[in-house]
């Protein structure tokens, strides 16, 4: 796979610890625009504090994370202060593990998917309301969904609601944590089908974050392998999940079913 010279993202040497005990120890990762990359490892490993330092939700113990803009300059992320923090964020959206828990119960859909556009002062050409309807389309949710409340939808529509939020600013990087965890196996799949049709569609530069190595071959074209808090081995999807030189990533491949046909 060929990939730009020029990354979108680049995280160096990050390290997380609490006290005495290390969570995160000098992980490097670089996402390239276009990509879905798959960070991979079973529950503790620390693949989700990397995505949530990667977008400062998580401060860093030691560590740089570098954003690189469209103009050829380069932003640190870590340098920034709350306010500029807060403009950076319409160019990068999470989505979370849980997807009841990430939406607020008093809100409806047509709400939820508002706040991005008022908090960040946003106006689509073609108006918000119209921006809602296609990103309703966008999620396979009808029209009729943006007067609903969370309370009356499915876990896989709920996290569809979700990808809808995070995709509202068009967003140059996604950040996908456990996505489908929490979903039915059978609901897993679609929901995941449709994240491939984004991708393929608009071209999305993404960040996987699964215990599943099926679903990270299945997703995305590079995959890094996370074991106790570090990076234990990394590549192409290719060269990982059918030559894989580690242990630990064997047991993995072993450990976890394939997606259903």
């Amino acid at each position: 796979m060929t990939l730009p010279a020029t990354p979108l993202l680049e995280a160096r040497h990050l390290t997380k610890r609490y006290g005495d005990s290390t969570v995160v120890d000098d992980v490097s990762i670089t996402l390239h625009r276009g990509e879905t990359l798959g960070l991979v490892g079973e529950s503790g490993s620390g693949k989700s504090t990397v995505a949530r330092m990667v977008l400062r939700l998580i401060e860093p113990t030691s560590g740089s994370v570098t954003l690189h803009n469209a103009d050829g300059s380069a932003t640190d992320l870590l340098a920034l202060r709350p306010r500029e923090l807060c403009r950076l964020r319409r160019r990068a959206a999470i989505v979370f593990q849980d997807p009841y828990a990430a939406l607020n119960p008093r809100l409806t859909v047509e709400q939820t998917l508002r706040e991005p556009f008022a908090i960040h002062h946003e106006r689509p050409a073609e108006g918000i309301h119209a921006r809602l309807l296609v990103l309703l389309d966008e999620v396979g949710l009808p029209t009729t969904a943006l007067s609903r409340y969370p309370h009356e939808f499915s876990g896989g529509q709920r996290q569809r609601i979700n990808i809808a939020r995070a995709l509202a600013l068009r967003p140059e990087l996604l950040v996908l944590d456990e996505p489908v965890s929490a979903l039915d196996v059978s609901v897993a799949a679609q929901v995941i089908n449709l994240l491939r049709d984004l991708q393929t569609r608009y071209g999305l530069t993404s960040l996987f974050i699964s215990h599943s190595m099926p679903l990270v071959r299945y997703l995305c074209q590079r995959i890094v392998v996370m074991h106790r808090g570090r990076i234990v081995e990394s590549g192409d999807w290719s060269e990982v999940c059918n030559a894989p030189r580690e242990p630990y990533t064997q047991q993995l491949l072993a450990a976890t079913p394939e997606l259903p046909a």
